[in-house]
């Protein structure tokens, strides 16, 4: 990877990121985001444009890490005792995150960004929160679906009815959807 998407941890690179992060948050807060600019966040940042800019190369693209660097905030996930209740808990979470303002703009922000990588890191964050429920599952000697079927049977319509769809998802459909995850774990058992 190079130095714009994988700077090292700690020192200056990591403060900078930080004020740099911080002050998107700020002015995101404060003020329209389509009256966003790299000088004004640099200026609230305590850096120079040239910095962000030779960072992050665009205001997309700066938007785009932000916006992944947002969903690596650990929070514990739910659980209910079965795997099953597990991923309906965290799939309803989910659907509430992306689906509200903020997950709504994070969406947009990491497709507007020219950075390919970007996506690749949220689906690798959401894939990783996955595999910990069914490694919980798993160590509970429980049969689990795959991480790839709970992507593409219930991560991938969230996030495609979510952008393009007529209506948004419900948590009942969700629901649903875990389940036939399920089911095709039970056809594939001995």
């Amino acid at each position: 990877m190079n130095s714009k998407t994988s700077p090292r941890p700690g020192g200056r690179s990591a403060r900078v990121q930080a004020a740099v992060h911080q002050a998107v948050q700020e002015l995101s807060a404060e003020i329209d985001r389509a009256d966003l600019t790299v000088p004004m966040i640099a200026d609230r940042a305590g850096v120079t444009p040239s910095t962000i800019y030779r960072r992050w190369g665009t205001l997309a693209d700066l938007l785009s890490d932000v916006a992944v660097g947002s969903l690596r905030a650990d929070a514990p996930l739910i659980d209910t005792g079965t795997v099953l209740g597990d991923l309906q808990a965290w799939a309803e979470l989910y659907l509430d995150e992306m689906t509200s303002a903020v997950g709504m703009t994070m969406m947009h922000d990491v497709l507007a960004s020219n950075r390919a990588e970007a996506s690749c890191q949220c689906a690798v964050y959401v894939a990783g929160q996955i595999q910990q429920i069914l490694d919980r599952g798993i160590a509970r000697r429980e049969a689990v679906p795959e991480v790839d079927v709970v992507m593409d049977g219930v991560v991938a319509p969230i996030i495609y009815r979510s952008l393009f769809g007529p209506t948004l998802p419900t948590r009942a459909h969700i629901r649903t959807l875990v389940e036939r995850c399920f089911a095709k774990v039970k056809q594939s058992l001995p």
